[in-house]
């Protein structure tokens, strides 16, 4: 028997006396069941032998005995609750939010299924009529949903099956006869299906703007995260450049107190030596006077005659009457001070300036490896290619067309057609070197110029000590000290490729206004070996950033 059974003739299994599933049951003459005990104290308290049902009267008390069928029927039914109760007790109530079994007493059990002819909703064990029972087989099961009424038409009291697309409302099968006459109606399923279409690619957009959105925030996040990043740059460059003018203030201003400290020290020492002389004179004079005044109370005629010839020829004395301390005019030293305070800041802004330039292009440092398939047939190229230099023996290469056959040059394998870069070179103990970048599409075989006009943007050094830009034609460059590294920098959009002497953090040489087409990539010149005299390689350098 199953469980839903069981409990659909739950009352056939009670005693009406203990209102409890019969103990071993018994029935009466008038075919009545109760429990053995049950009856038997029913009758034992009164005189009479009476039905506690239909109130029939037995004269005699009848002899009772256990209903075999009854009690089995009974036994089963009280096992199969127990199995119920045990199996619902492990089941959970329904959550807050979940859709409550409406049959349920007690705790409410999780609902599965809901049905809209009955207007309710079941858990597993109250569904299983629905799906046993002819009758109910026919009944439209769905999800478990709340407020089932809100599924039916409130006006003719029929479930809504249709949906009027004229007034965009769901109505029962009625409304289309008597509310919506000449409007266009579809069953649910189908505008069902409609609409979830339109709402799957609601969804579809809304998910593709939110990416849009997510990558926005990321693009704001890395935008505000490289401008804070800027932001540090620039106010440790700040920090550094106001230190260094402040440290130049406290230079010059001690140099000018010095100045004029030495100046006073001067002055004071010559006023002393004056009046030392002075004194040594006073003090000859009052010597003199002395010896006079003495002379002068002699009576003695014969010895005033003989001593007036020395006395009174008077020593010789120097004439003070020009000699002047020359007081040193301090006007103006500061007005000097000052004008000399903006020459030396002028010099250093201008090289702070260039330091702090170098700095900020250095963050567009590329790694720059060479291209042996460009490469001069007697040019050596270390096995990082990263480092080149002329053997001055020739050595048998493909002549391909990317490689040079009459300049000593090789290209990087990198090229760059838009944005900046920036590279470094050392070219310590040579004595000959050209650096720069060039056209993907550049002559490379026979003689080459190398200016703007070709190509090619360059500098270099030939001849020991003769620095050029090749120009076309090449112009002399003044530089204040030997580079040992040099940077090179591109700015593509801008049209501008700078050299950098990094050690000194100075600018070598712009070429400005330039206007790229094509690729550029990075060209090296290390030039002949000149019998060992020019054998240093040209280094391509890790980019180490200016302090």
């Amino acid at each position: 028997m199953s469980a839903a059974s069981c409990l659909r003739s739950e009352d056939q299994f009670l005693c009406s006396i203990c209102l409890e599933v019969f103990t071993d049951p018994v029935s009466t003459p008038c075919g009545h069941n109760f429990c053995k005990s049950c009856i038997t104290k029913h009758w034992d308290s009164d005189v009479l032998c009476v039905c506690p049902l239909c109130k029939e009267r037995f004269c005699t008390r009848p002899e009772m005995k256990i209903n075999t069928f009854i009690s089995q029927m009974a036994a089963e039914f009280r096992q199969s609750t127990q199995k119920e109760a045990s199996r619902r007790s492990e089941e959970p109530a329904a959550k807050p939010g979940e859709v409550q079994c409406d049959v349920c007493t007690g705790t409410k059990l999780k609902a599965i299924k809901s049905c809209l002819k009955c207007e309710a909703s079941y858990c597993e064990t109250h569904l299983e009529p629905h799906l046993t029972a002819a009758r109910l087989r026919s009944h439209q099961l769905i999800h478990p949903v709340d407020n089932l009424e809100d599924r039916m038409c409130k006006k003719h009291n029929e479930t809504l099956k249709l949906f009027c697309r004229t007034d965009q409302t769901c109505v029962c099968l009625i409304c289309p006869v008597l509310d919506h006459k000449n409007h266009e109606f579809v069953p649910l399923e189908e505008e069902y299906e409609g609409k979830k279409s339109e709402l799957e690619k609601m969804v579809a957009e809304l998910q593709q703007k939110i990416q849009l959105t997510l990558l926005k925030i990321q693009e704001m996040k890395q935008s505000a995260k490289l401008s804070r990043e800027a932001a540090d740059r620039e106010r440790a460059d700040g920090d550094q450049v106001f230190t260094a003018l402040k440290q130049l203030v406290e230079k010059i201003q001690a140099n000018f107190r010095k100045t004029m400290e030495e100046k006073q020290r001067s002055t004071e020492k010559q006023t002393e030596d004056f009046i030392k002389e002075l004194q040594q004179e006073l003090s000859g004079q009052r010597e003199r006077t002395a010896d006079v005044e003495k002379l002068l109370l002699s009576e003695d005629h014969l010895h005033l005659l003989q001593s007036f010839s020395s006395i009174s020829s008077a020593p010789p004395t120097k004439d003070w009457t020009q000699v002047r301390v020359h007081q040193r005019s301090h006007e103006g030293s500061v007005v000097k001070a000052v004008a000399q305070l903006e020459e030396t800041f002028s010099k250093e802004v201008k090289k702070l300036q260039e330091k702090v330039e170098l700095r900020r292009i250095q963050q567009f440092a590329v790694d720059v490896t060479l291209d042996p398939d460009t490469a001069y047939p007697d040019l050596i190229l270390s096995d990082d290619e990263k480092q080149v230099y002329d053997s001055d023996v020739r050595k048998n290469r493909p002549d391909n067309p990317q490689r040079f056959d009459t300049c000593v040059g090789v290209l990087a394998k990198q090229s760059f057609s838009s944005g900046r870069f920036y590279f470094e070179v050392q070219v310590k103990g040579k004595t000959e070197w050209t650096l720069g970048v060039t056209r993907e599409t550049s002559k490379r075989k026979g003689d080459i110029t190398l200016s703007p006009q070709r190509g090619y943007w360059t500098v270099g050094l030939r001849n020991v000590d003769e620095y050029k830009a090749g120009a076309g034609p090449s112009v002399p460059l003044s530089l204040k000290s030997k580079p040992e590294k040099v940077g090179v920098f591109v700015d593509y959009e801008e049209g501008l490729v700078s050299f950098y002497d990094v050690d000194a953090a100075a600018l070598i040489f712009s070429f400005t206004g330039c206007s790229f087409t094509h690729k550029l990539l990075p060209y090296f010149c290390p030039w002949l070996h000149f019998n060992g005299t020019n054998s240093a390689p040209l280094i391509i350098s890790a980019v180490s950033h200016s302090a």
